[in-house]
């Protein structure tokens, strides 16, 4: 009786997991950028050029998957590098001592065709809190000239720094972002690859 009640059950599992499918970021073609004002007058563009992470895309109804990202904060490029070393300071992401950012999702919901909201926990600065994302891709398989099989998509959100401690000099703060706008717009621009066999099975 025992062995019919696993055997049923096993069963019951199998069409679910026959639809996820394991993916993992490709580094070398994706990237997390961020905007925010500076004196409000210009804005700053900057990117982690460091981003790992893993998707399961449920393949019946992509709501179901899940993402984990997670963002090497010590590769932070603005193309300044005076201000590159600030950011890296105590004084902003404070790398030595919160050397990444992550991101792991926890609700996903259909906004339209191509289009979906991403909620999930972000941590930056050692600090959790919940953000979506809008995300667009994701949804079809892409074929390369060599054969291989990638997929793509895009998820932007903005969060308040201060919300994650990134508050460099209170003074200037409290006028409004003066120096360094409060908003911070950000993008997870990403390529994903089919997860080996070997990888999938050991998670």
């Amino acid at each position: 009786m025992l062995r019919n009640l696993v055997l049923a059950t096993a069963l019951l599992a199998a069409p679910a997991l026959a639809h996820a499918t394991e993916w993992t970021v490709d580094p070398a073609h994706s990237v997390a950028s961020f905007t925010v004002k500076h004196m409000m007058v210009s804005t700053v563009r900057g990117e982690f050029t460091k981003i790992t992470g893993k998707v399961t895309l449920d393949e019946k109804d992509l709501t179901k998957s899940t993402l984990e990202a997670i963002i090497d904060a010590s590769t932070i490029n603005t193309r300044e590098p005076k201000r590159d070393a600030h950011l890296k300071s105590p004084d902003f992401f404070d790398v030595a001592k919160f050397p990444n950012l992550t991101f792991k999702s926890t609700k996903i919901t259909k906004a339209g065709k191509g289009k979906f909201k991403m909620a999930g926990d972000l941590t930056i600065h050692g600090v959790t809190k919940p953000v979506t994302f809008d995300v667009t891709g994701f949804d079809e398989p892409t074929k390369s000239p060599w054969g291989t099989v990638v997929r793509g998509g895009m998820a932007t959100a903005t969060i308040n720094r201060k919300d994650y401690g990134l508050v460099w000099n209170k003074a200037l703060d409290k006028a409004g972002g003066m120096l360094v706008g409060d908003n911070v717009e950000i993008m997870l621009d990403l390529e994903l690859n089919p997860t080996p066999p070997a990888e999938a099975a050991a998670k």
